[in-house]
C-alpha cells in the first residue's frame, strides 16, 4: 500500500510522528509537506494529497492540520475522494467498512500521537465491507456526477 501524507504548520509535528508509524508498519509513503512549523495555507497541501489519491498514484491519503476540519473540506472537493475526519478508533474502522474512505484527516490540536497512531493503523488495515454499503458509496459517485464532477480514480 502506498500512502500520501501532508500537513499544515499546525499538523507538522503530528505528521512527523505518523510517518514513524507508517515506517514501523512497513508502508511506503510520500510526504507532500509542509516541512516545518512555519505558517502555510492548508489548502495548498490538502489538494496535493487528494489529487494524487484520486489519480491512483497512492492508495490512501492522510491529512493533518490543527483541527482536521479544513483539510477534510479541501479533500472532499476532489471528485472520487471520500475523506473522513477521524478522532476516534470506532469511526476509523466504521468509515473504512461502510464508506470506503480513501483519505483521512486528523486534528493535531484535538488528539495526541498515541491515539493518532491507533487511528491510522486501524484505518489503513480495515477493508471495505462492500455489500449493501457498495450501493451507498455508488450513490456518492452519482451525486458527484449530478454536479458535473466525474468520479476520479481512487486506486482502492
Amino acid at each position: 500500500m502506498k500512502v500520501a501524507i501532508a500537513a499544515d504548520h499546525g499538523g507538522f509535528t503530528l505528521k512527523e510522528s505518523v510517518k514513524k508509524k507508517l515506517e514501523s508498519m512497513g508502508l511506503s509513503y510520500h510526504d507532500f509537506g509542509t516541512y516545518s512549523e512555519a505558517s502555510v495555507d492548508y489548502p495548498d497541501y490538502g489538494i496535493q494529497v487528494a489529487e494524487a489519491v484520486a489519480r491512483g498514484e497512492y492508495d490512501r491519503g492522510i491529512l493533518i492540520c490543527g483541527t482536521g476540519l479544513g483539510m477534510s473540506i479541501v479533500a472532499n472537493k476532489v471528485p472520487g475522494i471520500r475523506c473522513a475526519l477521524l478522532h476516534d478508533t470506532f469511526s476509523a474502522k466504521a468509515t473504512r467498512e461502510h464508506n470506503d474512505t480513501n483519505v483521512m484527516a486528523m486534528g493535531a490540536r484535538v488528539i495526541g500521537p498515541g491515539l493518532a497512531d491507533d487511528i491510522v493503523e486501524l484505518w489503513l488495515c480495515t477493508e471495505f465491507s462492500g455489500g449493501r454499503h457498495a450501493a451507498r458509496v455508488g450513490k456518492i459517485g452519482d451525486i458527484e456526477k449530478r454536479y458535473g464532477r466525474e468520479e476520479g480514480v481512487t486506486g482502492c
